[in-house]
């Protein structure tokens, strides 16, 4: 959970009747829990603790900083203890609420574990009290100052960042000669209305050093009557920029602001503004804009007299550039520098456009592949190292190795991590745990759209809404990461649909930091000597030597994947890292591991929805698969499993079924799918099932039953058996056949 975040999570996740009973058997009040957690989450939803990383920014106070660090534990705390109250007393088959409390009521001679329950949630209660307390104590300590002097606080470290991302022109940026053209050329058109030109991209490609080039151009200048630079930011005060707006309109005609100004509110300021500029042609740059509600507000306030005037505007959010320049379809979107543009900027920044030593080329150019032709990423680096010893190659050897330390905001890049920091703070509650999840990822590790938004919906990142199917809410966040310029579309469908995205490089170190000092995610490699401590998701990379032992540090895990893991993840280690280790997984990821077969402690995981066993040497699925009721994602890809056993139709949850092989036969592309048992025709909650060997009419007809299929990817079907399919008469189009 991100720190903005306290257990709403859970609340939305699990039925409060069901959970009110549970807690009255145990001897403790769920209702009054719930209640505190909800005033959390009202304190979150009106904004009165809602950026805790902005008061921590503006008050360095190691106590505020203590009392985040316990919201985050407290919620942590009471997932864990509702989770295994649900594993130890809610199990079983029976349906609905009546169902499920005859199943506690005849668990309660386990009173031991009833009791040490009962302890854990007093002690929450105890804990959340306190919390609220030491609330209330901020809030009387830091929410009596006036707000304007916050604001205005947090307005004068937003400018100096923006101050800051114009160092770039320092190192003589390259590469901004065609946009710069593109730009000029847009502005100095001959449309006689007032127009305005977006220019979007990530933060650090250079948006504000683009604009201010193209402002400060004096073939640009002489065109207008009136000039003005507003930096809008995320702290967007309208009173605030239209005074700003007037204090630089009079300063350029040297002339005093007129006393009754500061006094004017809103409204009047507007009128003012409008009245000034109405004969004039002014051009406006509107530097760093976050929203198209900061951008609908200001419009209103700047008149169109046919005098041919400009707004230009910067923004690293799609939708902000498109909202703003509707009527010209006038946006610049920004790309990274060419790899050769890259490296000029580089060597002018390093070596002070000298070229580079001979003796330094190739681990400045692995230096450089790093910042993926992000020009404040580039010139920052190339500031670090030009002070370094051009003989001492140890010392550039280090800085490479250690890119991840430099970026976490105790190194000496900390510049480009408050700059690319503020897309992250800028999200809403529901997408920072998206983004953080991704920090699982190795570099450069090519991301699957369709596993990832699976996983997101498994661990409860997707809110529901009614009336909405979940996936096509989870794709909705996903384009909401990418509008955001936060997430890269690395690869597409043949019909546009998302197929694999990614993160920049910089970017993916500082959510990996980010994450880390959250306790979400942790990355063990080959260097690891022990398990993290109460971490929510562990991703193993490339492991080549024997891995730590002993686990109960895991117990809190809620995901496991592994990447590039090569030789000790064997059937006999993944037995011990399960036994001792989590109970509550609900991800297990084993792609291409080096397994035989699957250990029954995998079989225990009461709490298990996605098992990834894609790649890996099993052979056959164990009669009891059945156990995992709770399993809605199995995937068996590029595997020699041919066949499923019974059991599998137990799990009346499976969403998804995935096992098949591709691969060369006499020279062809060969497909082979799985014999399902009789029956499959049960598993009604199946939205993709692929590949399914047709065998006849009779397992055709039991796949007719899958209402809910979206995709289904089918062979050995006979012509005749076709009509047998499934497909929703309201919507068709929702339904993928892939026959062979």
């Amino acid at each position: 959970m991100t720190e903005d975040e306290i257990i709403r999570t859970f609340i939305k996740a699990h039925d409060p009747p069901y959970f009110e009973e549970i807690f009255r058997l145990t001897g403790c009040s769920f209702a009054a829990i719930v209640n505190k957690l909800e005033e959390y989450d009202d304190f979150v939803r009106a904004g009165k603790i809602v950026n805790v990383s902005a008061l921590k920014s503006q008050y360095d106070d190691s106590q505020l900083q203590e009392w985040v660090k316990q919201v985050r534990e407290v919620a942590y705390d009471t997932e864990d203890v509702l989770d295994d109250f649900t594993f130890r007393f809610a199990r079983g088959h029976a349906d609905g609420f009546f169902g499920r409390f005859g199943k506690i009521y005849n668990s309660m001679k386990n009173l031991k574990a009833r009791h040490r329950i009962s302890l854990e949630m007093k002690d929450i209660k105890a804990r959340v009290v306190e919390i609220s307390a030491r609330h209330q104590r901020y809030q009387s300590l830091y929410g009596t100052q006036e707000i304007g002097s916050r604001s205005s606080h947090v307005a004068s470290a937003d400018c100096d960042i923006r101050d800051q991302a114009l160092l770039i022109e320092e190192a003589k940026l390259v590469g901004i000669d065609q946009p710069k053209k593109e730009l000029t050329s847009k502005i100095l058109d001959d449309h006689s209305h007032l127009k305005v030109v977006s220019v979007v991209g990530m933060g650090g490609l250079g948006k504000t050093t683009l604009v201010k080039k193209v402002y400060d151009d004096a073939a640009v200048k002489k065109q207008f009557q009136s000039h003005a630079w507003i930096t809008v930011s995320q702290n967007f005060q309208f009173k605030v920029i239209l005074r700003n707006l007037i204090q630089q309109l009079y300063d350029e005609i040297r002339q005093p602001v007129p006393p009754q100004v500061d006094s004017m509110d809103g409204i009047r300021l507007s009128e003012f503004v409008r009245d000034f500029l109405k004969e004039r042609r002014y051009i406006l740059v509107l530097d760093d804009v976050w929203s198209q509600n900061a951008w609908e507000t200001v419009k209103y306030v700047l008149p169109d007299c046919n005098t041919a005037s400009r707004v230009v505007l910067t923004t690293r959010i799609t939708d902000v550039a498109y909202a703003s320049c509707l009527a010209s379809h006038d946006f610049i979107q920004m790309k990274p520098l060419s790899y050769d543009d890259s490296w000029t900027l580089f060597c002018n920044r390093t070596f002070q456009s000298n070229g580079c030593p001979s003796n330094l080329e190739e681990v400045c150019r692995k230096i450089l592949k790093k910042c993926e032709g992000l020009p404040l990423g580039i010139v920052t680096m190339g500031g670090v190292l030009g002070l370094k010893d051009k003989d001492k190659i140890d010392e550039w050897e280090m800085i490479f190795r250690g890119f991840g330390s430099e970026v976490d905001g105790s190194g000496k890049l900390d510049r480009i991590r408050k700059i690319l920091l503020l897309s992250y703070s800028d999200l809403p509650h529901h997408l920072k745990n998206c983004v953080l999840y991704l920090s699982i990822y190795p570099e450069d590790h090519p991301i699957d759209v369709a596993n990832l938004l699976d996983k997101w919906l498994v661990l409860g990142f997707i809110e529901k809404e009614e009336g909405m199917i979940a996936t096509d809410i989870a794709m909705r966040y996903l384009k909401e990461l990418v509008n955001r310029s936060l997430i890269q579309v690395k690869d597409t469908w043949y019909d546009g649909r998302l197929k694999e995205c990614g993160l920049h490089d910089i970017l993916r170190e500082i959510i990996v930091s980010k994450s880390k000092e959250q306790s979400f995610t942790t990355i063990a490699t080959g260097y690891c000597t022990r398990w993290p401590d109460n971490v929510r998701h562990l991703a193993i990379h490339n492991f080549t030597d024997n891995p730590p032992q002993g686990f109960s540090s895991l117990k809190c895990l809620r995901s496991v994947e592994t990447f590039g893991y090569e030789g000790p993840l064997t059937t006999s280690f993944l037995s011990k890292f399960l036994c001792g280790g989590p109970k509550f997984l609900k991800v297990l990821n084993l792609t291409g591991a080096e397994l035989d077969n699957i250990p029954k402690e995998v079989f225990k995981l009461f709490h298990l929805e996605y098992l990834d066993l894609s790649g890996t040497r099993v052979k056959i699925i164990p009669k009891s698969i059945g156990q995992l009721q709770n399993l809605e994602f199995l995937i068996l890809a590029e595997t020699t499993i041919t066949e499923l056993p019974v059991e599998i139709l137990k799990l009346r949850k499976l969403r998804s079924l995935s096992l098949y092989r591709i691969g060369d036969y006499s020279n062809n592309l060969s497909v082979w799918g799985f014999k399902s048992p009789d029956g499959i025709g049960k598993l009604t909650s199946l939205e993709i099932l692929r590949i399914i060997e047709a065998d006849g009419g009779k397992r055709v007809r039991e796949i007719g039953k899958l209402i809910q299929l979206r995709q289904l990817w089918i062979t050995k079907l006979r012509r005749e058996d076709g009509g047998l399919l499934p497909v929703k008469a309201d919507q068709p189009s929702r339904v993928t056949h892939r026959l062979r």
